[in-house]
């Protein structure tokens, strides 16, 4: 295996593989392939219903920080329940839906912390979800007030597409900015209305890209994952 760089890790660091299948030992052989290219990986409804806390496990186990996508939404004292026993699965990102308040938040925080420290595992970070990138017809109020609620709930980062990012980090400059929809130039945007390319998101300011099927239903994920981490390499 060939040196990895310093800058190859930041690299890594920035990039969140989804893994949208059902199959575990699918998802371990997309995770294993797309190892060199992506430092964490993510865990959404489809492969969670299938496969719950092994999925975690596993991947966690091949030295990917996770990023459980199950956008919590709920009353505070499940989502605070819930939380706890997610928190305790390892995850490094775990996503609840701004929509839900920031009672509602607050209490997915505090589980997911209590959680973490119960299994004496580093705190993780709850993420919460603004806009999607499939919504293209919200109104211009609602991002504020969802940042804002993500702020008033101890969140510490949030969803939203690339070009929400430089207003929402108006109203919250320290709050980590996550960013899914994320398509090469000139290929297919699929069901997502808002999508960017990796150089603009980071130019945007994002923080983590969320990146699945411009690598996963690629002809050659390989050859994208690399064109990905090359043109990230060149906007960071």
């Amino acid at each position: 295996m060939t040196e990895v760089t310093a800058t190859a890790v930041d690299v890594r660091d920035r990039l969140a593989l989804a893994l949208d299948v059902d199959d575990i030992v699918a998802a371990a052989r997309i995770a294993r392939q797309m190892q060199p290219y992506f430092g964490v990986a993510k865990v959404g409804l489809e492969l969670f219903s299938a496969n719950g806390p092994d999925a975690v496990g596993a991947l966690a186990d091949m030295g990917y920080d996770v990023f459980l996508d199950v956008k919590l939404h709920d009353i505070p004292n499940t989502v605070e329940k819930a939380s706890r026993v997610l928190g305790a699965l390892g995850v490094r990102y775990l996503t609840l839906h701004a929509f839900g308040g920031a009672d509602m938040l607050r209490a997915g925080v505090e589980g997911l912390a209590s959680g973490a420290e119960r299994a004496g595992l580093p705190s993780p970070t709850a993420l919460a979800v603004t806009i999607l990138t499939s919504d293209d017809g919200a109104p211009p109020h609602i991002l504020p007030k969802r940042v804002q609620v993500a702020l008033e709930g101890g969140c510490g980062g949030i969803v939203c597409a690339a070009s929400d990012v430089k207003e929402a980090r108006q109203y919250a400059p320290r709050l980590d900015m996550v960013v899914p929809g994320i398509r090469m130039a000139g290929t297919s945007a699929h069901d997502q209305a808002r999508v960017a390319t990796p150089a603009d998101a980071i130019s945007s300011g994002a923080d983590l890209l969320v990146i699945g099927r411009a690598v996963t239903a690629a002809d050659d994920p390989v050859a994208a994952a690399e064109a990905i981490n090359e043109e990230v390499r060149a906007a960071i």
